[in-house]
């Protein structure tokens, strides 16, 4: 009788262990496979800007991402956020520097006197965006008081007058962020926008 008993408890055991091993294959293979290629197609299909990366291309080239910052450092651009890994998204993070860590003071004064020294002449209040570095390390937006900030520095080193530059700025305003009244601008698609709008310059001169 105990050995009958033993053997049904045996193979009670391996029939739940083959049902729910076969369940965790079904499950693997819904939600590893066929969900996210399903998610993928759907995506590409009524997204496929978003679902390729939201790429910016530029005679024919990728030049970047509207949702990866990038280094501007030349006096005719917006200069975007600070970050702590150089806009790798592998490595995406903050620079986890406190309000105390002498570092972070020590980063935020550079960028200040990088900032005066492109634009002496300006006694603007600095926005903050403009001295430290996003949560993220990718940020590819800034406020629309960094953008203002800049607009003296680029009109000289461009030629510009200063409101068309304002004017600019205006124009590129992100429409969402406008619904938070916190409203920004992303620094890639302002930059092309200087760039196209200095060959029209140009242009016309010729």
């Amino acid at each position: 009788m105990n050995s009958n008993r033993k053997s049904l408890n045996l193979k009670n055991i391996a029939a739940g262990a083959f049902s729910s091993l076969r369940l965790l294959l079904v499950l693997t293979f819904l939600v590893g496979v066929i969900y996210p290629l399903s998610v993928t197609v759907i995506a590409k299909l009524a997204f496929p800007e978003q679902a390729n990366g939201s790429l910016i291309e530029r005679d024919g080239k990728v030049i970047g991402s509207k949702l990866l910052g990038q280094t501007f450092t030349e006096d005719k651009y917006f200069w975007g956020r600070l970050s702590a890994n150089n806009y790798d998204a592998v490595s995406s993070g903050g620079s986890n520097l406190s309000i105390a860590n002498p570092k972070l003071l020590e980063i935020v004064n550079a960028r200040v006197e990088q900032l005066k020294k492109a634009d002496p002449d300006n006694t603007d209040k600095i926005p903050v965006d403009l001295v430290t570095a996003s949560a993220s390390g990718l940020d590819p937006h800034i406020s629309l008081d960094a953008a203002q900030y800049q607009v003296g520095r680029i009109a000289k080193a461009r030629g510009m007058n200063a409101d068309e530059v304002k004017k600019l700025i205006d124009e590129h305003i992100n429409w969402q962020s406008k619904l938070n009244e916190e409203p920004y601008v992303n620094v890639l698609e302002l930059n092309l926008a200087l760039e196209t709008e200095s060959e029209k310059a140009r242009s016309r001169e010729d």
